[in-house]
This record gives C-alpha cells, sequence and structure tokens, in this order.
C-alpha cells in the first residue's frame, strides 16, 4: 500500500538485530533514535502518539503524481476536444474557430454578440465559448472590435459564410477567421476578456460590457495638441471622408493615420 505502520520498539529490534547489534546496546540504540529522528525531518516517516512509526510517502512526490495525473488527464480531454472541434469542413478547410469581429457598434456586450452568432452554431446556448473585447491597454477604451471563439470549426464557417458584412444594432459587421499566432493564449481562461487592465478592473461589468469599465476620464488639453482620437468610425471611411466632415466646422486635417489590428490586418474602426 501507500502507507504502513510498525510499533517503534518492534523496529528497533529488527533494525539492530538485522546490523547484527545487542537490541538492549545502548550505543546502538542511540544511533538509531538519530536515524529515525533524521527520517521524520525528510518527511519520510511519522512517528505517532501511540508508539508506532509510519511510512510516507514525501509530500513531494505525491503532489507530482497528482499532477502528473491531471496534466494527462486534461491532455486527453482536449486531445479529444479538438479533434472535434478543429475538423476541417466545407468553407473552413483549416479548421479554425477562433474570428475577428470588427465594425461593431460601441453599446454590444456578451449577451448581444452571442445571440447574434447563435444561430450559425445551430441555436446552441454554448456556441460562443470566449470573447476577448479589443480594448486600448492604457484606458479600456473599447476599439469596436473583438475576438471570437466557436465552439467547433462549421459553427465559426456558417458565422463567416452567414452573417459578414450583416447588421449588428444598426451596425455592418466584418467578421473574418482569425487563427491563433504561436504564443498566444488562446482560448483564455475566462469566457469574457478586454485587452486593457483599465477595463478588466471593477467588479467585472466591464468584462461582460465592449466598452468595459475604469475608462479614465478626459483630461484637460495638452498644451500645443494638434492630435484627435476618433473611434467607432465606419469601415468605408476614407481620407476624403474625414477631411470633409472636419471641413464642415472649418477645422483643417494635416494628415490622417489609419489603426490597423497588428494580427489580421484589418481596420480597428479607429
Amino acid at each position: 500500500g501507500g502507507e504502513s505502520s510498525v510499533n517503534i520498539k518492534t523496529l528497533r529490534k529488527q533494525v539492530l538485530l538485522s546490523a547484527q547489534l545487542e537490541p538492549d546496546d545502548k550505543d546502538a540504540k542511540k544511533s538509531f533514535k538519530k536515524a529515525v529522528k533524521a527520517l521524520e525531518k525528510e518527511e519520510t516517516i511519522s512517528l505517532l502518539a501511540d508508539g508506532h512509526v509510519k511510512l510516507v510517502k514525501k509530500k513531494k512526490e505525491k503532489k507530482a503524481k497528482k499532477e502528473k495525473k491531471t496534466k494527462k488527464r486534461e491532455l486527453t480531454t482536449t486531445d479529444e476536444v479538438s479533434k472535434g472541434k478543429n475538423k476541417p469542413c466545407k468553407g473552413n478547410q483549416n479548421g479554425i474557430t477562433r474570428m475577428f469581429v470588427g465594425n461593431l457598434p460601441f453599446a454590444v456586450d456578451e449577451t448581444g454578440l452571442c445571440e447574434f452568432l447563435k444561430p450559425e452554431s445551430g441555436g446552441k446556448d454554448d456556441g460562443v465559448t470566449h470573447i476577448k473585447w479589443i480594448t486600448d491597454a492604457t484606458t479600456g477604451k473599447f476599439y469596436g472590435s473583438a475576438f471570437v471563439e466557436m465552439s467547433d470549426s462549421k459553427s465559426a464557417a456558417h458565422a463567416v459564410t452567414n452573417i459578414n458584412e450583416t447588421q449588428l444594432m444598426g451596425r455592418q459587421i466584418k467578421l473574418n477567421f482569425a487563427p491563433a499566432k504561436e504564443g498566444d493564449i488562446w482560448p483564455p481562461k475566462q469566457k469574457v476578456i478586454t485587452g486593457g487592465s483599465a477595463a478588466n478592473a471593477g467588479d467585472g461589468a466591464g468584462k461582460r460590457q465592449a466598452g468595459g469599465s475604469g475608462v479614465k476620464a478626459m483630461g484637460p488639453k495638452p498644451d500645443a495638441c494638434v492630435k484627435l482620437f476618433i473611434g467607432n468610425l465606419s469601415y468605408d471611411i476614407d481620407d476624403e471622408g474625414i477631411i470633409k466632415f472636419f471641413g464642415t466646422v472649418d477645422a483643417e486635417v494635416k494628415a490622417v493615420r489609419w489603426l490597423h489590428h497588428k494580427d489580421s490586418g484589418d481596420f480597428k474602426g479607429v
């Protein structure tokens, strides 16, 4: 078994006799006592109150075995799920389940986005397994886009084929496959996360709402500042459209820089 016990005096007698020493020899008894204390310190044995000594497995060995079993079980489960989840299918030959969704309305939240995608997974409540709102790393400001993990490759294929460039809350969304790159932590541990530390602050409400929480209030305009940030832009916008827009308030635009997502290259709407 994993552990056993024996009377300490019986054990001492057996050990001393096996070493061809007299059981009543005082020096031999002292040596045995030192050896027992050393083994107890190493957590190899444990002295009990009833005068017995128990042989135990080391905690580290137990922990290592337990972790090994857990890891093996997790790997087996992951492999089994992945085989079906990422199976190549029509419209998704690479079996991708991660998508980029752009041009989202600022009012969208987890419930709204999941309901929008639900028909593409056959009406399953768990059709969307993870959402990562793309936000500013410092302010938590929502960029109007997200990464979404679908429950299987077929659901992702239906979403890209059927609802790309359709309307969600009055905005034409853009949706395409976006496989995770090597080194990316995907899917995340939590079902819903944001890309910014500020948006993840608070009681958790920001993780459900795309706009996040903890967004810093606008400070006073810095001296000589002539740069503006504009969010939630239409995907059809161009330099001419921006220049005309500011022309209505007699403001001259010197330059425009469009922000694109570094992974997919898609326009962020800012």
